[in-house]
């Protein structure tokens, strides 16, 4: 009976034929074994000091060349929502609010350095989460597109009817536009601002369409910013369309325009704003920014920052590898016994 059990299992079947092979071990090969011809590199202490010196070298100037066009950019920041109120208003949501009285406001910049053309105007607010989910998710895309789903409001609460018809362009983000305003003069003489082509030209293209009109626009109880004019195809209104671009952080800009005029050190420009905009129920800011270019883009400095701080670091890595190299070295193994440099025989 001991030998019967024990002829069945080693045996299989038990039909007295060879034994049956037990092992799960796979059928060798070169690839299920990854041993098919690969770089490996051996990193011995000169190849990875060579590397680090390497990338310092190469990052090091770009770092340079980073920080210098960005500290290249001239710009002039003015906050203003604090000192366009008047000083005898304590209740500043309410005076903001309160359609009936003006908001016009002057403010004085002096231009510090030369400034060539084209110099970009944005607004910048602080404290503004247009990252805020339900605010995102406030938009029917569309319905921005297509002229034929104007009825579609989908997704676009709480701003969707007025008096039981559609708005649109609905939703929360189109409603709270930003609808201040700016007027430059230098010497007497108003400084143009071009606001063609501030948007992305996919935007205008494909997220916007030429046949939709604002309807029902900024008509409810409650006005949220600026509206809109009905005669004008959603696609030419780029001042929405770079609004409906949400930003990713807090505070943001946003391109409100061009001026196609050179700025001299010391000029003085007189900026006359409609402060209509309200930040004070979120105890949000609001900046004027008119702003240079370079190859790369507006003023930040990060890029470059980051570029030199990881030449910096391979530099010092370098360095200390060397003297570790030079004051404690350690004999290498012998590269015939690496796994790749053994023949494959016997198996």
């Amino acid at each position: 009976m001991d030998s019967h059990a024990a002829g069945s299992s080693s045996g299989g079947s038990g039909d007295g034929g060879a034994p049956r092979r037990n092992s799960r071990k796979p059928k060798y090969s070169k690839f299920t074994q990854q041993e098919l011809p690969a770089c490996k590199p051996i990193l011995t202490p000169k190849w990875v000091i060579s590397v680090f010196v390497l990338v310092g070298v190469i990052f090091v100037p770009i770092g340079i060349a980073s920080l210098q066009a960005s500290r290249n950019v001239v710009e002039i920041v003015d906050r203003y929502d604090d000192v366009c109120v008047p000083d005898n208003v304590t209740d500043k949501l309410a005076y903001i609010q309160n359609s009936t009285i003006p908001k016009t406001c002057t403010r004085t910049l002096t231009v510090t350095k030369d400034m060539k053309q084209p110099i970009f105007v944005y607004y910048q607010l602080d404290n503004f989460y247009q990252n805020h989910r339900r605010y995102v998710k406030s938009r029917n895309d569309a319905q921005l597109r297509d002229a034929s789903k104007a009825n579609d409001t989908s997704n676009c609460d709480p701003e969707t009817t007025v008096d039981g018809k559609p708005i649109v362009p609905c939703g929360l983000i189109a409603w709270s536009l930003f609808n201040d305003t700016y007027t430059f003069v230098r010497n007497n003489k108003n400084l143009t601002v071009n606001k063609k082509d501030i948007s992305w030209k996919s935007d205008r293209d494909h997220k916007f369409g030429s046949n939709v009109f604002p309807k029902n626009f900024q008509k409810g109880a409650l006005i949220g910013g600026k509206a809109l004019d009905p005669t004008i195809p959603l696609s030419q209104q780029e001042d929405l369309i770079v609004w409906m671009r949400t930003a990713a952080l807090p505070t943001f800009r946003k391109l409100y325009g061009r001026i196609y005029v050179d700025l001299k050190a010391n000029d003085t420009i007189t900026v006359h704003l409609e402060n209509n905009y309200n930040t004070y129920s979120f105890g949000g800011k609001k900046k004027l920014v008119l702003s240079t270019s370079t190859w790369l883009g507006g003023k930040n400095d990060f890029l470059g920052l980051a570029y030199l701080t990881v030449g910096g670091l391979c530099f010092f890595l370098a360095f200390a590898f060397t003297l570790l190299y030079l004051i404690k070295p350690r004999k290498l193994g012998d590269n015939n016994y690496l796994s790749w440099n053994r023949s494959p025989a016997g198996r």
